[in-house]
């Protein structure tokens, strides 16, 4: 069952957070208020990530053609690799609360991006099309939720987080 792979996933995305600050936990657990058209992009991502999960319960590993079996790989570890360098710049805010040091020099939402690699790893890895199109919704639906956060860090830190997107990209 392909359901290992999220083993080290959650290990990273909840087991090193708490371990590293509690606070961070409950903090990465928390959305940005959002604005109602931007309510159904939230329900979407949070249904296209139960999916994902669900889907591998069922799904396989199914070694395939060497080059897809090496990029699934490659995604899955980068991804992997991603969010536990995210975790850790996320749980050592600067002392105002903003979230620049580690890889959110190079990346204003790097969980997200490490989400994407790591779920596109999962379905190169188990050569299923239906958890490709799942991981592209997931996606899809993260960026408005990505927007509402950007609004409420502007709000938060003013003119500091405005000089920060400006240097920083949004992705990668």
């Amino acid at each position: 069952m392909a359901i290992w792979l999220l083993l080290p996933f959650f290990l990273a995305r909840f087991g090193l957070l708490a371990l590293l600050d509690k606070r961070a936990l409950g903090s990465a657990a928390r959305f940005a208020p959002l604005l109602k058209k931007e309510r159904p992009a939230y329900w979407l991502y949070q249904a296209a990530n139960t999916a994902i999960f669900l889907c591998l319960f069922f799904l396989k590993l199914r070694p395939g053609p060497s080059w897809l079996w090496g990029v699934g790989w490659a995604l899955y570890g980068s991804g992997l690799l991603l969010l536990i360098l995210s975790v850790a710049a996320f749980a050592s805010p600067s002392p105002h609360g903003m979230r620049e040091r580690g890889v959110y020099r190079f990346s204003r939402h790097p969980m997200y991006l490490a989400y994407f690699l790591f779920f596109l790893g999962c379905a190169a890895l188990t050569r299923s099309l239906f958890l490709f199109f799942l991981t592209i919704l997931f996606q899809l639906a993260a960026h408005p939720i990505v927007l509402s956060e950007e609004r409420w860090c502007l709000k938060q830190f003013g003119e500091e987080y405005r000089l920060y997107m400006g240097r920083v990209r949004r992705y990668f």
